[in-house]
This record gives C-alpha cells, structure tokens and sequence, in this order.
C-alpha cells in the first residue's frame, strides 16, 4: 500500500506481546518497522539458522507481485488476498489497479496487527471502502471469510474472483481438515476464478537447505503460528481439479520470472502454482461497479 503509517494504530487488549507473531516477523525479514522486540528477537535467531529465510520472503512477494499483474492483464478484476499480512510496498490492490483501477481487493488476515495497519491505510486511501477493505477473520473458517459482509460487498461471486493463498497454507495443520477447507474455498469460486498459493516444502531441496528446513519447523513449533512443510503432490493437491496455469507448480522464482534469478531456485524451499477453474471466459463477466 502506497503510504505506510510511521506510528502503531491502537494495540487490542488480547494480544500477547510476549509471543512472535509470523506475520509481524515476516516483516522484520522484509525489512519493515511494524513489530516489536519480540519479533526482531525471533527473527534474528531464525535468521542465524535459516539464513535462507529472507531470500524467501523477497522472492514471495515478487512471485505475488507477478502472479497479480498477470491475473489483471488477464483482465481478472476481484481479489481476495487471505493471510495479507502486515502492509508493505507493493501490496495486490495496487499492483491491480495500477493495469485496471476498477479493480476490487479484500484483505484478510487474523494478525490483529495486520489488519489494524491496513485499516489506518485504507481509512486515507479508499475511506469510504468502495475498492478495497480489510477483514479480521481465520482462513480455517471459510464462512467467516466467504459471507463476510464486505466481502460479499465488493466481491461478486458470479463472477470470477482470485484467491491468493500465498505463504499462508504451511500454518496450517493438517488436523485442521486442510482438504475440506481448500474444496470450499474453491466450490465458492465461478468459473473463470484462479487460485494462487505458495507453500514451504522439503522435496526436491539441497541438502545443506534440508538442515535449514529442520531449523525452521523447530524454531516455529514454539511460536503461536507453527509451520507444516508439505511435498509437492500434497501442495499439488490443495488446488484439487483447477487447471494449472503454465508453467505449472514450480519453485517461486521459476514462476513466470521477469528477471534472471542469481542461484539455484531449490534453495527458497517454497513451491508456487496458480490454477484456474475452468468454465466461462473472463470476457463474459461483468465489470464491477465503479
């Protein structure tokens, strides 16, 4: 988002400031000033095991910034960013309008911090939410996502919508029924709709980034977010029949790459996808309301 506040909105009374918080952490590896001590605590023993880690998070938003541009050239004009995270520069609702300024954007994220910047944002961006807004919900629960009221307002189901589900789905535990949660999501999807994710994984990695992967999955377990690295057919399988787009599940930086990527992609440990339910092309939906 293009003005990043400089002072913290409200803190709500149920926060534990005594825990690192994955989104507020993701932002110290972004080189953001939305987190505290404890954050930078964390963030600085992972970094010292898991040195990767910061390639990561900038190769995870190039992969978002790229998989955004493409969609709105596309001419996909409703995104629906769950696990949105903490705001930074370049965030999806600018990226889509930057091709289509009609575009529509809603944010969601359970991080009270993250959705508080983004609220204090908005409120000077789009303060009559007419474009984009914000909503503090828990992805596992797809009906307080899916029938929320703003997204149900700027959101027309009818119509094809991308879902971005990037860097998110590896917090969630398998016991957490991660399969019936991805089919609804996708069941609400018209046709037409992409779905774009981005998952850690162990398969297919260098050896030395193997110990590195161990370090990660240790550091995180003792964090209110732990991670779940999954392989590529179980990473595969969270996009169920969609149809892949070219060139397919690859590594973040090997996904439609506008740049040459200095070193081997393996090294991320992160696998990107985007996929598309088939059906109506985009050209027979409506626009939405200006």
């Amino acid at each position: 988002m293009a003005r990043i506040p400089t002072h913290a909105p409200a803190m709500p009374a149920d926060i534990d400031v005594s825990k690192p918080s994955a989104a507020r952490a993701y932002d110290y590896y972004l080189g953001g000033s939305h987190n505290w001590k404890v954050d930078r605590d964390f963030g600085d023993r992972v970094l010292q095991r898991v040195p990767a880690v910061k390639d990561f998070a900038l190769e995870n938003r190039a992969f978002l910034r790229r998989a955004v541009t493409w969609l709105a050239e596309q001419g996909v004009d409703q995104f629906l960013d769950i696990g949105s995270g903490i705001p930074t520069v370049g965030n999806v609702h600018e990226i889509a309008q930057k091709v289509n300024p009609r575009a529509h954007t809603v944010y969601v994220d359970y991080e009270h911090i993250a959705v508080a910047h983004a609220q204090q944002i908005l409120d000077t961006e789009d303060p009559r939410r007419e474009r984009t807004d914000v909503i503090r919900a828990d992805l596992r629960d797809p009906v307080s996502v899916l029938e929320h009221p703003s997204t149900r307002r700027l959101l027309d189901f009818d119509r094809p919508v991308a879902l971005l589900m990037v860097a998110v789905m590896h917090f969630v535990a398998p016991a957490d029924g991660v399969d019936e949660t991805m089919a609804r999501y996708r069941d609400a999807l018209a046709p037409g709709s992409f779905l774009v994710m981005s998952h850690f994984t162990r398969e297919g990695i260098p050896e030395d980034m193997q110990r590195q992967a161990a370090a990660l999955e240790e550091l995180y377990a003792d964090t209110p977010n732990p991670g779940y690295f999954r392989d590529r057919a179980e990473f595969t399988g969270l996009f169920g029949d969609l149809d892949m787009v070219p060139p397919g599940v690859v590594w973040l930086s090997d996904w439609r790459p506008d740049r040459p990527y200095d070193g081997d992609p393996a090294r991320t440990m992160v696998l990107a996808a985007v996929g598309r339910k088939a059906g109506t092309p985009l050209a027979a939906g409506r626009t939405p309301p200006a």
